[in-house]
């Protein structure tokens, strides 16, 4: 039977240290001009466990954004590299909504692959039925032509399947969603993305690695429980919510999965102070005396995906507004937390404008409580940013808004200096904005 009691008490300061420990967040980054290299992106990757993707622009990638808020500067053809040439060590699928994913983790979602038709939503789930002869037409055509993005496989079928613009699933052509339900049951997968950040779908027994194709399939339950596990390492502490959202598990697969990781002694049932539900804690995770990182977080950061573990762990009530009217929105459009030492102290609504090789702070706010050095601080972090970007400078808009707003544009004001000494750059880094 699961230990029905718990077995350690963390206050809410510890717990919050395990939980940064956990995401590589409790230090920080390499000095500047430190060398990333694979291995740097591979250790994030081991921690996180995934990376998802999305395709808001406005400051930059969002699986980039994880990588700079832990490794600082680096060069986002690593990620290239790491997901669109052989032998991958990351792939796309459906886990944290779209995501990078480890290929070993590829195969712990197969069951999600089976289960497509409950797993999927309608726009995919349908297509099997009602466009079922262009599916089929579709893989042979990849199977003989190799990487493909849905735009040309659409200019092959646009004379009978037009594009529409009266059904749902973001006005998607018969071709793309052929090629989403592929996508969604594994038989075709990203081998690459283009320079319009498109997808380049090949069959996946052409993408993934041979030794992971060669292993054997994986029961539905055993892939679970690993997929919790894994969820486990990257949160330190979670609830059976917060190790069930990481990849979009239903709850009673995952209960039962926590259950059985109780069992073994992979997890071990705590009491976080001010939680009012069962925490478990993994056996491995760290339990740092301090944390001392100074980072900005995407709105797609791991650490932030599940709202009310964030707010109850750094007291910061967080929204994505991007699908907010503008005159509605409390914070910005793309607001990113800033983290500082063990604290989400601020948030920042940032554009990274290209034509102009500007840095846009639309807004600033700092948290009840936020330290007085937050904007100096806050500062030299956008100034790091605004150099891996790319940008020539930064502006804080006028009228300020937000109460961090005007003290921020002073502390930038004070230390106002070239950006390019920022960052340094070496020849085979190419800032990520302007290229």
């Amino acid at each position: 039977m699961p230990i029905s009691r718990p077995v350690d008490v963390l206050s809410l300061r510890q717990a919050r240290r395990v939980a940064l420990g956990a995401q590589g967040l409790d230090r920080r980054r390499p000095v500047l001009g430190s060398a990333i290299t694979m291995r740097h992106l591979q250790q994030v990757v081991d921690r996180t466990g995934l990376l998802q993707i999305d395709s808001v622009n406005v400051l930059a990638r969002a699986h980039l954004m994880p990588l700079y808020s832990r490794l600082g500067a680096f060069d986002p053809t690593l990620l290239d590299r790491a997901s669109g040439t052989a032998p991958r060590r990351l792939v796309e699928y459906w886990a944290h909504m779209a995501s990078y994913v480890p290929p070993s983790t590829y195969r712990l979602l197969e069951w999600r692959q089976r289960q497509y038709r409950v797993e999927a939503w309608g726009a995919i789930s349908g297509v099997e039925l009602a466009h079922s002869g262009v599916v089929v037409e579709i893989r042979d055509l990849i199977a003989a032509r190799g990487p493909m993005t849905a735009s040309q496989v659409h200019e092959l079928y646009a004379v009978d399947h037009p594009r529409t613009r009266t059904e749902w699933g973001w006005n998607w052509t018969v071709a793309k969603r052929a090629l989403e339900f592929l996508f969604f049951t594994g038989v075709v997968t990203s081998a690459r993305r283009n320079a319009a950040f498109e997808r380049c779908y090949d069959l996946t027994e052409r993408v993934l690695p041979p030794a992971v194709l060669a292993a054997p399939p994986i029961a539905d339950d055993d892939a679970v429980r690993a997929l919790v596990e894994i969820s486990a390492r990257a949160h330190g502490v979670g609830s059976l919510r917060c190790l069930a959202d990481y990849f979009r598990l239903r709850p009673a697969p995952a209960r039962q999965a926590v259950d059985e990781l109780v069992e073994e002694g992979v997890l071990l049932p705590v009491q976080v102070t001010g939680w009012d539900r069962d925490a478990y804690l993994h056996a491995d995770a760290r339990r740092p005396r301090r944390a001392t990182a100074r980072t900005l977080l995407s709105p797609f950061d791991p650490l932030v995906f599940e709202r009310r573990r964030l707010e109850e762990l750094f007291g910061m009530r967080y929204r994505i507004e991007i699908y907010v009217p503008a005159a509605q929105r409390v914070h910005g459009y793309y607001v990113l937390p800033f983290l500082l030492e063990e604290g989400l102290v601020a948030r920042v609504d940032l554009k990274a404008d290209r034509a102009d090789g500007v840095l846009r702070v639309l807004a600033a706010h700092g948290e009840d409580g936020a330290p007085a050095q937050t904007p100096v601080e806050l500062a030299a972090e956008l100034r790091e940013l605004a150099g891996w970007l790319g940008m020539d400078r930064i502006e804080v808009a006028a009228p300020r808004r937000g109460d961090l707003a005007a003290t921020l544009a002073a502390a930038l004001d004070v230390g106002e200096a070239d950006l390019g000494r920022s960052l340094a750059y070496d020849g085979s880094i190419r800032p990520l904005g302007r290229g």
